[in-house]
């Protein structure tokens, strides 16, 4: 079963709100500073779903992650999770694309690596949202797929995959090779091993440019992109307080029924 993960850094999601700030100009995120960037959580669910396969059934897993600036750190942790190989998409062509020029970019690599059972990736990247890539790159790729992913089971060249409804979960039956994107309800990744750490410092990522994975640049980063953001910005959020005071506590809970039924909330 040879298997592909498609992994982002991204800004820490936890961070606190105080510490991300908007560049005006051009409508970026400027990084908070002290807070160390992460792989997307939705994308360690991706690595978990295909480490769980790998080991019920054996195989090799590929992640493969795009950008530039990329800490080996960060986007290492695959490899100290359990997966075999990680490829880097670093190029400056690649800067400022959008969904769909990230997926053609994505897909261009799975379709050099060759040899693949499944592609996973996680729901939605962390930071932007946007639950997309994954989608495009089946496309491109004219692959079926399946998103929001909360169990897999593999048998005989086909994927029997639960996937979260609004109100609960619906069943799909696909033929492989296909696309998966993996959600939350799949359940927590495993934590790196000692051992997997230390093998993951030692293995060195391969590095493809867009020249390697033989794409049109007019599809590629900011060229290729097919949308256009007007307004970047934190919400502001305001509340305000009044405290319902009464000579009792009788009275006082009057006194608040009796404003909650002025603002029309009973």
């Amino acid at each position: 079963m040879n298997m592909v993960v498609c992994v982002k850094q991204v800004i820490d999601p936890e961070a606190p709100p105080a510490s991300f700030k908007i560049n005006q100009s051009d409508n970026t995120v400027v990084p908070p500073s002290g807070i160390p960037p992460v792989l997307s959580p939705f994308d360690e669910n991706a690595i978990e779903a295909a480490l769980q396969i790998k080991d019920a059934q054996g195989g090799k897993i590929t992640a493969v992650s795009l950008g530039i600036n990329l800490l080996r750190d960060v986007v290492k942790k695959p490899l100290s999770m359990g997966a075999d190989d990680l490829i880097l998409l670093e190029d400056e062509a690649f800067v400022n694309g959008d969904s769909l020029s990230t997926a053609y970019a994505l897909a261009m690599a799975i379709k050099k690596i060759g040899e693949y059972d499944i592609i996973f990736c996680g729901r939605q990247a962390a930071d932007w949202d946007a639950g997309q890539v994954g989608s495009g790159i089946a496309e491109i790729l004219g692959l079926p797929c399946v998103t929001l992913a909360k169990k897999i089971d593999i048998t005989n060249g086909k994927a029997r995959i639960e996937r979260v409804t609004a109100d609960g979960y619906e069943v799909i039956e696909v033929s492989l090779p296909a696309l998966i994107t993996v959600s939350n309800e799949f359940g927590e990744p495993r934590y790196p091993t000692i051992k997997g750490i230390m093998a993951a410092k030692r293995k060195q990522p391969i590095v493809w440019k867009a020249a390697d994975i033989e794409s049109e640049s007019s599809k590629l980063g900011a060229t290729g992109r097919r949308t256009k953001l007007l307004k970047l910005f934190q919400p502001v959020r305001e509340g305000e307080c009044e405290i319902i005071e009464g000579e009792s506590p009788e009275e006082a809970a009057v006194n608040l029924a009796l404003k909650l039924r002025e603002a029309k909330v009973i």
